[in-house]
């Protein structure tokens, strides 16, 4: 999740620009898409602190997900307070 563009074009926060469509490659833009189609994920709020997790996985991995700890639920501004206070943790579902 990023804020809005600065009007330099730099992306706030460090973070990669978005590339207008028309800008990334047709075979990367295909792989990408190949790959988002394979992903599930879920975003929550772990049980025991405040940190935002984002479980991401393959598809394959789907039945995984049942035996992690529950994640409650986390609103966008919840999801945004944990990405600036560097609270946002990513893990990976083989």
């Amino acid at each position: 999740m990023t804020g809005p563009p600065s009007p330099d074009g730099a992306a706030p926060d460090g973070a990669a620009p978005d590339l207008p469509p028309e800008l990334v490659p047709p075979e990367l833009a295909r792989q990408l898409e190949a790959l988002g189609a394979g992903l599930v994920w879920r975003v929550g709020k772990d049980e025991l602190s405040d940190d935002v997790v984002v479980r991401l996985g393959y598809a394959s991995a789907t039945p995984r997900f049942a035996f992690l700890p529950r994640l409650r639920s986390a609103n966008d501004a919840e999801l945004q307070a944990a990405l600036n206070e560097n609270r946002l943790v990513i893990e990976w579902v083989d």
